[in-house]
């Protein structure tokens, strides 16, 4: 069994090469849901759709969210009714999260509903909640507090930032989830924002934990590569929160449970600086703008990992 931890889309690209080069059933995916918001009664799990869509093929690949060929007349008509509509939804889109927010308003846990909507879309491989609870991450900005959708889709992640919070400090973790860690043969985490995507899931009660305790070797991928982030806000997050906006920034927030550490070969001069932090350093080409980018990176990674020990 491999566990990978991911936020969305970064880390989506990752994911869909271990999707095509291991078993589907093999493959345990802890996503991030920090991204979580709740818009028009409806519970909205952005990262975790992001996969799902990603794993059936149903993406929409110009944006990298949302349901390929999708429309937004339900948008346009809560716009006339006088809504705020600066989240996007998509028609068909919406039908997951109505799904989703009538199971749980039925009982259903966060797990229980996101294997039913993986399995809906044939997924085989299992995709787990980093919680059960509603626990989003909030961003300490210049503006004052906001939602992390407010700071990153509304705001265009313009405000400068301050601190980030992780929703409810340390909640409990999924069923199973800690139990697919010391199951696991390898743990890789996948280059996603480690601050608001890889954060909020080692915020999750022992998970942290649980990954330096784990037999399985474990091996990052930096999403930092020459200095700027691959996707999204990471580098200027980081800048602004006074930390080395590098992949050897990026090592050092991971020391006390990474064993290696993936860099751009455009990096390669900071594995010795990574290597302080007492993992290993490996110089591979991270870029994925194709899917054989993908796969030829989830063949490295794994290869390494397999390797690997503790």
């Amino acid at each position: 069994m491999i566990v990978a931890l991911a936020g969305g889309i970064g880390g989506s690209k990752l994911l869909a090469g271990l999707h095509r080069i291991l078993d589907p059933q093999d493959l345990v995916i802890i996503g991030n849901t920090g991204d979580d918001i709740e818009l028009f009664g409806l519970r909205v799990c952005p990262d975790l759709d992001t996969i799902a869509y990603t794993l059936s093929g149903r993406i929409n690949p110009d944006s990298g969210w949302g349901l390929r060929d999708d429309t937004f007349h339900c948008l346009e008509e809560l716009k006339g009714l006088g809504a705020s509509v600066w989240f996007q939804l998509g028609d068909r889109d919406l039908a997951t999260h109505l799904f989703r927010s009538h199971r749980l308003q039925q009982g259903a846990t966060l797990t229980q509903a996101t294997r039913e909507i993986c399995q809906a879309q044939g997924l085989e491989s299992r995709l787990l909640p980093m919680t059960d609870a509603y626990s989003p991450t909030w961003i300490e900005t210049d503006a004052g507090r906001l939602h992390f959708q407010e700071y990153f889709v509304r705001d265009r992640f313009r405000p400068q930032v301050k601190g980030i919070e992780f929703g409810n400090g340390s909640p409990a973790p999924s069923e199973g989830l800690l139990d697919s860690i010391r199951e696991a043969q390898a743990i890789i985490l996948c280059p996603s924002n480690p601050l608001i995507s890889i954060g909020p899931i080692l915020s999750v009660s022992g998970v942290r934990e649980a990954l330096a305790a784990s037999k399985a070797p474990v091996t990052a991928i930096s999403p930092i590569v020459g200095g700027t982030a691959l996707k999204g806000p990471a580098a200027k997050m980081m800048a602004e929160l006074g930390m080395d906006v590098s992949a050897s920034g990026v090592a050092w927030m991971y020391r006390d449970f990474v064993d290696m550490f993936i860099l751009d070969a455009c990096d390669r001069t900071q594995g010795e600086a990574i290597e302080r932090h007492g993992m290993r350093a490996i110089v591979e080409d991270t870029l994925m703008e194709t899917l054989d980018d993908k796969v030829r990176l989830a063949e490295k990674a794994l290869q390494h990992a397999l390797k690997g020990n503790r």
